[in-house]
């Protein structure tokens, strides 16, 4: 009964605790966390199961931030969030597609703990005010305030993207003929005037440590890395994040070189963000599809 109920809210926990923390393998560390709990209790003592269980993955998921934060301020170079793939039903949802998206999960890193809880719940999942100062234990006024100013803060910094679509992919495969063919003038043609480039080795793979900016710097960027003799030829199109992404083959994955995987963001048909993830940590963990949930509109009770 127990493992039953969990499991049948299980994609929801797991979307909140992701898109509090950015990392799957750490959501996945919170599940296991919250189903202990969870399984200590009597669930026919639980009125709403899934409003407890929704606290309980949210107190987990801020205690677990509150306790990486500083790790992440000592990684060594760009930060990205591990990527999750995902399969049609995300693309399909823009709220959601939006919400986990490698450029909104950068935003989202912005934000202190309880800001991005507050964030996540309200925003996302659309819980109210109400609801939420039950799950993280403040006063409803104060998760008011706390909601105005990370909503502000949001949209002062984001950049918004189209998801996954047939569209997308038809640039991305453009782009990558273009880079495995030197098309230098097809390549920029791609490309936003404002395009920028994150790249995420974790110090583990050598790889551009700062973003770059602009499209000219970021074309002559990525011919460098193509003349490098990293394929641009050979890839599997998958959905990452929401977002079109390709994934390359390691040149030993049989002995467990992961490759890499490069994700786009694209808006009216040219790409203003490409996100690499290199480091081979996050990447071990990022094969197998997510399913993404955000709980349709069933009432949320406290």
């Amino acid at each position: 009964m127990a493992e039953d109920v969990f499991t049948e809210h299980r994609p929801l926990l797991f979307t909140i605790a992701y898109e509090m923390l950015g990392s799957a393998s750490d959501a996945e560390d919170v599940l296991q966390e919250s189903y202990l709990r969870w399984s200590a209790v009597d669930p026919a003592e639980v009125e709403h199961p899934r409003a407890y269980l929704v606290r309980v993955v949210t107190r987990q998921a801020l205690n677990h931030l509150r306790a990486v934060r500083a790790r992440r301020e000592e990684y060594v170079g760009t930060w990205l969030p591990e990527p999750v793939r995902t399969g049609p039903g995300v693309s399909e949802d823009a709220v959601l597609a939006e919400s986990v998206s490698m450029a909104m999960m950068l935003v989202l890193e912005t934000l202190n703990p309880t800001e991005r809880a507050v964030f996540v719940l309200h925003d996302v999942f659309g819980y109210t005010h109400g609801e939420i100062a039950v799950s993280i234990g403040k006063a409803e006024a104060t998760v008011r305030q706390i909601a105005h100013r990370a909503r502000r803060h949001v949209h002062a910094r984001r950049r918004r993207s189209e998801p996954d679509s047939a569209t997308g992919r038809e640039v991305v495969r453009r782009f990558l003929r273009a880079a495995a063919t030197g098309e230098v003038r097809a390549l920029m043609d791609l490309l936003a005037p404002d395009v920028v480039v994150f790249a995420d080795g974790g110090g583990k793979v050598r790889t551009v440590r700062r973003p770059v900016h602009g499209r000219d710097d970021v074309a002559r960027f990525v011919l460098g890395v193509t003349r490098a003799g990293t394929s641009a030829a050979r890839f599997e199109h998958v959905t990452c994040n929401g977002m079109p992404a390709a994934r390359f083959p390691g040149a030993a994955e049989a002995d467990g070189e992961p490759g890499w995987l490069l994700a786009f963001e694209i808006r009216d048909g040219r790409i203003t963000g490409l996100y690499g993830m290199r480091n081979p940590d996050k990447l071990h963990r990022a094969d197998a599809v997510r399913p993404l949930d955000r709980g349709g509109n069933r009432p949320w009770k406290p």
